[in-house]
């Protein structure tokens, strides 16, 4: 394993990551050239409440990722199958919950923004649409965790641009040439799920019928169903969603301070969140390379080549993080300006770029770190240190906010993800020792 193999790996789930802000990008443009304000609106709030519910189900691509490299690594390849079957299964189930419990999930959820009541009308009829793609987008986190243990990378960007691209022009064709605003949104959407699922699990079934050379049957349900193997999936998934959970509350609770300090405030955060965000798909391109092939390592216990996957992948890494972070100090004020005309908000979110590139420099150990984590299934070690680091990041932000404002927030942010990375580092050692 090379630098120039970990960047092959690497730059098709960098381009993956990226199709994924595009999509909402056209939507948001869709509706706002063919719909109403409600329409808009209703897409905000119902794409927010998706965001939440598919976040928070996220364990499902990477446990996936981890227990699928580790059986790679190991060349058992009927536990490769069952690691993918048994998430899978987990998937479709939590799709099915999510149907069974969508009124109370969409009532309440809208309620609890005090939206007006034409964008809550709205907002139902979208969530409604778009709610019968649950089981197949979770299906497709378990499909793209497998892909990348497997280290088809390629084949996950066909998949995220298939599922982006007919979304993309679905939603034009629902929502623009039939008119059906948020609701068409929501049909394009789900049908565009429910084709990529198909599709993924085609080229899945694929990969691993010509890699099944074992005795076994080809969907070894006494592995799949082995209890042993069940509580420790189940164990990593509830850690992991612990995880999501504790990021979650960290970010809500960043914007709903930022929030207090008046909307130009909200407004010139949320804008670089965005550069952050955007940062992170480039450095997440890194982690998940990181967690197949710690993954594979840890399987074959090999460790001097997991030791050499850490290093290599975490150089470029920073490297990336540093090229980043420079690019956003020094070029950051451009794109603020192509993002809003208001002055108010451009005004501070000049003010408070700085912090927002030393976030994206310091954040790559945390994403790194992530990776190779969940590459080694240590999911009990990242649940620790989320909650760690969220109750860090509440014990620094309300002095720090007290004293210095938004400044004293973005520090306490700052101060957030560097204590993801610093809560995990003393568990480091121990991990390369697995080998």
């Amino acid at each position: 394993m090379t630098r120039r193999d970990i960047a092959r790996q690497a730059w098709p789930v960098i381009l993956a990551n990226a199709a994924v802000p595009l999509l909402g990008l056209v939507d948001t443009a869709v509706i706002g050239h063919y719909g109403s304000t409600a329409d808009l609106g209703a897409l905000a709030l119902g794409a927010l409440l998706f965001n939440f519910i598919y976040w928070s189900f996220g364990f499902l691509r990477m446990a996936t990722t981890g227990f699928v490299a580790q059986a790679v690594g190991a060349g058992d390849e009927a536990e490769v199958r069952a690691a993918l079957v048994r998430p899978l299964l987990m998937g479709l189930g939590l799709g099915v919950l999510v149907l069974a419990l969508q009124w109370p999930l969409v009532r309440g959820f809208f309620l609890l923004m005090d939206a007006s009541d034409a964008v809550a009308a709205t907002g139902h009829e979208y969530f409604h649409a778009r709610v019968w793609g649950a089981p197949a987008a979770l299906a497709l986190y378990a499909f793209s965790g497998a892909l990348i243990g497997l280290g088809h990378t390629r084949a996950l960007l066909g998949v995220q641009l298939l599922l982006n691209g007919l979304n993309a022009g679905l939603d034009v064709y629902f929502a623009g040439v039939l008119g059906l605003g948020a609701r068409g949104i929501g049909f394009g959407t789900v049908i565009a799920e429910w084709t990529t699922c198909v599709v993924a699990a085609f080229v899945l079934w694929r990969v691993l019928r010509e890699r099944h050379r074992d005795t076994e049957p080809f969907l070894p349900w006494a592995r799949i169903a082995d209890r042993t193997r069940l509580l420790r999936t189940l164990a990593a998934n509830g850690d992991i969603m612990v995880r999501t959970l504790c990021l979650l509350g960290g970010f809500g609770w960043f914007a709903s301070q930022g929030a207090r300090m008046g909307d130009a405030t909200l407004a010139a955060n949320h804008l670089l969140l965005q550069l952050v965000s955007f940062s992170a798909f480039f450095l997440d391109g890194f982690a998940f390379v990181a967690e197949a092939q710690v993954g594979a390592a840890i399987g074959a216990r090999d460790a001097g080549r997991l030791r050499r996957v850490v290093r290599l992948s975490s150089e470029l890494a920073a490297g990336t993080a540093a090229l980043l972070a420079l690019a956003l100090w020094l070029g950051g004020g451009s794109v603020i300006g192509l993002l809003t005309s208001l002055p108010d908000v451009s005004a501070q979110a000049w003010m408070y770029l700085p912090w927002a590139a030393l976030y994206v420099l310091l954040s790559v150990a945390a994403f790194q770190l992530d990776g190779i984590f969940i590459g080694a299934t240590r999911t009990r070690e990242m649940r620790n240190a989320s909650l760690v680091s969220l109750t860090a990041f509440l014990l620094c932000a309300l002095p720090l906010t007290a004293a210095f404002g938004n400044h004293g927030l973005w520090l306490a942010f700052v101060l957030f993800v560097v204590a993801r990375a610093l809560a995990l580092l003393p568990y480091v050692g121990r991990l390369l020792r697995l080998a």
